[in-house]
């Protein structure tokens, strides 16, 4: 069963000619903004895919030439697919690492004996899967004291040097544009050095340390003159959250502010990018202006949109030199008139923007993005986090419950995960008191009571928490979801706790989408029978519980992702067919600027009261609405 669904959400409003032209002359034009050399792949499976090969087919090219092959390795989290498709290649038999000399581009400082870090990292992830001698493996992880630092980074570089310099260098471009450790502000001629953490990498290393206050506040870091003085160097990035810091690294200028804009002056950098990382380079998100273009009503609804930013005139205040003066002569010469495409996209826009996201009951459905029946309507939110639906949706939700519709809500984890060891203590320390006012400070409750204390006491950096914590920390999430949905209107017997297996590993680290998760939000739909669904949640990092809830949601139906003869995607089984409806964004229609997303998957069914899915033919319509 194919569990990445989510991951086509997009692909039927990018043609693949944006970005994976055919010929070398349609990349040249499309690519004559960019700065850099980059590579566009539908997914960041397909491209950690292609950086692994990239590395593989460098490690043998070494290897026959009888030498070693120096490797510059970050641990950013979009480099962790790169690693795991590197080990498969080699418990394959298609690369051996007996050549390959590793030197960590990071460490955090000071880093205590046993405390998570990023060699830590690589050597659970890659290194210690694969043949790679112990002797090659560097890294400024040692402990050194501050007075020590400037000398013990002048002795790393002369590591490297020693061996060569470093053929490869293959790291993550960072939320802010960070190469390695090197934070916004970093020079071009920056050396290995101590460097001080802003908040951004500390935020996005707290899931390794259990909280941003147990992050390191300093790294040990090699300099961007390290790291451009590498042969090559391949830089990744996944996730609707870095398209706008790419954006300025390819298709920007060059400045400290932004380090991976110095990629620029390297002559063999490379960066790959999944389709929602590239959304914002002008071939992606403004391919008229660099080619001619395949008009569908997106495509065209988003031009539309663009140029009343541009000009700062609304939509039926365009002129035909409006058009022609900012690269859209096109669709006057496809509509015969700006008149004409103004009205129709006006239009178009009117009729996606609603009060009533259940269907107004009694009303002229015709120009509405949803139906009017069934009124009053089942209805099933899921929500990725017990928060997600009130934050993601939680205006509409609220909608729904006041306009008298069955509305469901289910969270698909426990998201215990996010509790903090002090929030729970507070809830440990009530319950003592209030066990001993009333009595029931039983054995088997102090025992209890007297495990955790002791544990939280003596817990370490990156620790798991126990079952019986995990336990407390679910239940504080569920109260808390309990609470919202209450003060929404929500019936508490409506209210559903699924926690999907593949969160409860009791670590950051989560697993796999299985069929156990798969089935409980299948049991789910075929239980309530819902007339909409509602997905809450964030698709910006690829990797996260969001993703895979959705993945979930979608892989329930049964689903196969095919491309129907207008080559658009479908996803289709059981009676079911997902065909695309209008988008429902709020009027300014950028892009992918809400980051925040619901999808609403609703579909007409002929026996909706049936006790079994229905096996009429039926339509599903999905409809992305405003946070």
């Amino acid at each position: 069963m194919k569990t990445n669904l989510s991951s086509q959400i997009k692909l039927d409003r990018i043609p693949k000619r944006y970005y994976a032209p055919d010929g070398e002359l349609e990349l040249a034009a499309l690519t004559r903004d960019e700065k850099v050399y980059t590579k566009i792949f539908e997914g960041s499976e397909e491209g950690s895919v292609y950086v692994a090969h990239d590395v593989a087919e460098l490690i043998q090219k070494c290897k026959a030439e009888h030498r070693h092959c120096v490797l510059a390795l970050g641990s950013g989290v979009g480099t962790h697919a790169v690693y795991a498709e590197l080990v498969r290649m080699y418990q394959a038999g298609e690369v051996s690492f007996s050549n390959v000399i590793v030197f960590n581009i990071g460490e955090y400082y000071p880093l205590a004996e046993g405390a998570p870090g990023t060699m830590s990292l690589l050597k659970e992830l890659l290194l210690d899967k694969v043949n790679i001698d112990p002797e090659n493996i560097h890294s400024p992880g040692k402990l050194v004291s501050k007075e020590d630092v400037y000398q013990y980074c002048k002795n790393y570089e002369e590591e490297i040097e020693a061996c060569g310099g470093i053929d490869l260098a293959l790291c993550e471009i960072g939320a802010v544009g960070n190469l390695a450790f090197n934070e916004p502000g970093s020079q071009l001629n920056s050396s290995c050095r101590l460097m001080l953490l802003g908040s951004d990498a500390r935020h996005m290393a707290s899931s390794q340390f259990n909280s941003s206050e147990n992050v390191p506040r300093s790294a040990v870091t090699l300099g961007i003159s390290n790291l451009m003085s590498a042969r090559r160097i391949v830089c990744v990035a996944w996730g609707e959250n870095k398209a706008n810091i790419v954006k300025r690294t390819i298709e920007g200028d060059i400045t400290d502010l932004i380090p991976s804009s110095f990629l620029q002056t390297h002559r063999r950098a490379k960066i790959v990018l999944d389709l929602s990382a590239a959304e914002a380079l002008t071939r992606i998100s403004r391919p008229w202006l660099v080619t001619s273009c395949e008009w569908d009503e997106k495509l065209i609804r988003r031009a539309i949109v663009w140029l009343c930013k541009v000009t700062g005139k609304p939509i039926l205040k365009l002129t035909d030199k409006d058009y022609n003066d900012n690269g859209l002569s096109e669709l006057v010469a496809l509509f015969g008139s700006a008149y004409n495409v103004n009205i129709r996209i006006f239009n178009s826009l009117q009729h996606t923007i609603t009060g009533w996201p259940g269907g107004k009951p009694n009303a002229d459905d015709t120009f509405r993005p949803e139906r009017a029946k069934p009124y009053p309507k089942r209805v099933i939110v899921f929500s990725p986090h017990p928060d997600d639906d009130v934050i993601s949706m939680g205006g509409t939700l609220k909608r729904l419950a006041d306009q008298k519709h069955d509305v469901h809500v289910a969270y698909e984890t426990s998201g215990n995960i996010a509790v903090g060891d002090e929030d729970m203590m507070r809830y440990i320390m009530l319950i003592d008191n209030i066990a001993k006012k009333f009595k029931f400070d039983t054995p088997e409750l102090l025992k209890k009571s007297n495990e955790i204390h002791k544990f939280i006491g003596k817990k370490k950096d990156g620790e798991s928490d126990t079952p019986d914590i995990r336990f407390i920390k679910t239940m504080i999430r569920q109260g808390e979801a309990r609470t919202a949905c209450n003060y929404i209107g929500i019936k508490p017997q409506n209210v559903h706790f699924l926690n999907l297996p593949f969160y409860e590993t009791g670590t950051i680290k989560k697993g796999d989408l299985s069929e156990a998760d798969i089935q409980i939000v299948k049991d789910l739909i075929e239980s309530v029978k819902p007339h909409q669904i509602f997905v809450a949640g964030d698709l910006a990092d690829p990797h996260g519980t969001h993703k895979v809830c959705l993945d979930a949601v979608l892989a329930a139906f049964g689903c196969t992702v095919a491309h129907g003869p207008n080559g658009k995607s479908t996803i289709s089984k059981w009676p079911f067919l997902l065909a695309p409806r209008n988008c429902v964004r709020n009027v300014t229609l950028s892009s992918n600027t809400s980051r925040r997303w619901r999808v609403l998957l609703s579909w007409e069914m002929t026996n909706v009261c049936s006790g079994n899915v229905p096996k009429t033919a039926t339509k599903l319509r999905p409809i992305f609405m405003p946070a």
